[in-house]
């Protein structure tokens, strides 16, 4: 029986193969009390259980694939450090001891609450976080129980393998990789889950969040997987395989030819010269950024070097980071922001929480508030734009107090490094991002403070639109077409344009070519991006010419009905 499913797009591409079943283990465990004199054993049991583990993860290391993503290593640490963390190892010795039960059950109650605690988190990239402490809870109860982790049956060779699990971890997907998966397909996870972005940075089509695949499935079920669209298709009728094979050649066909554009400039059909450039969030990003063809950083994430670590990084650590990236980029631009963490992170041992930490103390609000670690940062950032062109990127500003507040920051983080005679780039360019609406309406002190703005989309629509997009029953109303959005985005950018300051989009919509086209008919000379959509974003770039599209991007500006707006967008996207 042919049927369909429709998951969360997290890598594109098309696959057709078929089912690898994955099995999961039930974290359902009995519970048990022993004697008093049996309690010495259980903990040692335990400890045999949670060293290897250990010596498992360490041993990940020497089959790291050559071109796994860059965040394995990070992967490899963050599971480490959680069968480190006292909730996982210490409290569960303690559980085994004071109340004389079973091994198993200790780590699965401790398990509960630490997952319990990630659950409340807003901010969707660290909620997510509870999959790993779940996937290295996995590995010990393994160990305990004597179950096989994930291991795959024979493959045979002439069949694409399509790998179908409950959820899988970043480890287990390296681990699985000499099997060349051709997609991988989970019930759990969200676009930002580690498992999506090792699968983004190994080219393999993937869908995730499709609920109940691993239990509708059956072993060498033949499958379509859709990676673009999130559809999956299960025994498809011969005319609808004819159909996908076709598409899957295309699809090859215009990747390869994309291939082709890396060393292109990106110059509309006018003669108009546009700026797409890659946002990353490591050092080791930059690999991709020399593939795709970019010129330049828009948007380095500085606040991955500070997740998932129990002690942030020093100055050292920070400018040797920074300081790789603007090397990197032999004299290009590369925009560093400052970093943008939240009320949901724990910064050295203090938890703090808040109600909706989406509107708490994140981003410069948290900057402002740890002074030392915030000069910390800005004198490494200042450090490394002596070997390189570095730019500063300040997010969620919204008044001139935080902009004057922060201006005075980097005047101080100058005059210490002036006292101790290191050298820096005296005209570094400090920019702002326009995230909050309060910020583009208040536009003209921005233009008067700051070298340049940077519109992050994805934080201006949440904001707007007063949308929680990491919330299932309202993210269907995330809308960057809402007639809202597109006057802020028209205001802020021909406000710059006007003023003379450069300005650009680092947010989701400039990695889509739906909207490049609707972004250059509103005036946006400077795009940031993913590096793995540069290349089609450019090819667009190309075939545009800006004249013939300022009558519809007017009509577009104008309308009201939301219909009628995505009606005028394909019509431009067709121009």
């Amino acid at each position: 029986m042919s049927f369909t499913l429709h998951g969360i797009p997290v890598s594109s591409g098309i696959a057709i193969g078929y089912v690898h079943l994955i099995s999961h283990t039930v974290l359902e465990v009995v519970h048990y009390v022993m004697p008093r004199n049996l309690v010495h054993e259980e903990i040692a049991r335990f400890d045999a259980a949670m060293e290897s583990t250990r010596q498992e993860l360490a041993e990940l290391r020497n089959y790291r694939p050559l071109h796994a993503a860059a965040e394995f290593d990070a992967f490899l640490d963050l599971h480490l450090m959680i069968l480190a963390d006292e909730h996982i190892d210490l409290a569960s010795r303690k559980m085994i001891e004071h109340e004389q039960c079973n091994a198993e059950w200790a780590l699965k109650i401790q398990m509960d609450a630490l997952v319990a605690q990630f659950e409340e988190f807003d901010d969707a990239y660290l909620r997510e976080r509870k999959t790993d402490v779940v996937q290295v809870v996995e590995r010990v109860l393994n160990k305990l129980t004597g179950q096989p982790g994930h291991q795959p049956s024979a493959v045979v060779p002439d069949m694409k393998m399509i790998l179908v699990a409950h959820d899988i971890s970043p480890a287990d997907l390296i681990q699985l990789k000499s099997h060349h998966f051709a997609a991988i397909l989970t019930d759990l996870g969200g676009a930002t889950s580690h498992t999506a972005i090792m699968a983004r940075g190994l080219s393999t089509p993937c869908v995730v969040g499709l609920h109940r695949a691993r239990q509708l499935m059956r072993e060498n079920d033949l499958l379509i997987v859709d990676g673009g669209q999130g559809v999956v298709i299960v025994n498809p009728d011969e005319q609808v395989l004819v159909e996908y094979k076709l598409l899957q050649n295309q699809w090859e066909e215009a990747r390869n030819k994309l291939k082709c554009l890396k060393s292109t400039p990106a110059v509309t059909l006018d003669g108009t010269t546009i700026e797409l450039h890659a946002n990353i969030e490591l050092p080791n990003d930059l690999a991709e950024v020399y593939e795709n063809g970019a010129t330049g950083i828009g948007l380095f994430r500085s606040e991955f070097l500070f997740l998932n670590r129990d002690v942030l990084p020093d100055e050292e650590e920070q400018f040797a980071a920074y300081r790789a990236v603007a090397e990197g980029m032999e004299g290009l631009p590369v925009t560093i922001r400052t970093f943008d963490l939240g009320a949901d992170k724990q910064l050295n041992g203090a938890q703090r929480v808040a109600s909706n930490p989406a509107l708490g103390l994140r981003a410069i609000r948290l900057c402002l508030a740890e002074p030392q670690m915030f000069l910390t940062q800005l004198r490494a950032l200042l450090r490394a734009s002596s070997y390189g062109n570095v730019k500063i990127l300040i997010p969620m500003l919204t008044s001139v107090s935080e902009i004057n507040q922060t201006l005075q920051f980097i005047v101080d983080a100058k005059q210490s490094l002036d006292n101790e005679g290191i050298p820096y780039n005296r005209e570094i360019q400090i920019g702002g991002m326009i995230e909050i609406p309060a910020a583009a309406l208040v536009l003209d002190v921005f233009i008067k403070k700051l070298d340049f703005l940077s519109i992050g989309t994805n934080d201006l629509i949440q904001y707007t639109l007063a949308i929680d997009r990491t919330d299932d029953e309202v993210a269907h109303l995330y809308d960057p077409l809402h007639p809202a959005i597109l006057y802020l985005l028209s205001h802020v950018i021909s406000s710059a344009n006007k003023a003379g300051i450069p300005v650009s989009v680092c947010g989701e919509m400039a990695g889509k070519v739906i909207f490049t086209r609707l972004l250059l008919g509103l005036g946006l000379r400077q795009f940031s991006m993913n590096s793995a959509q540069l290349l089609r974003v450019k090819q667009c770039v190309l075939t545009t010419s800006l004249p013939d599209i300022v009558t519809l991007k007017q009509r577009i500006l104008r309308a009201k009905d939301p219909l009628k707006i995505r009606e005028l967008v394909e019509k431009l996207n067709i121009a």
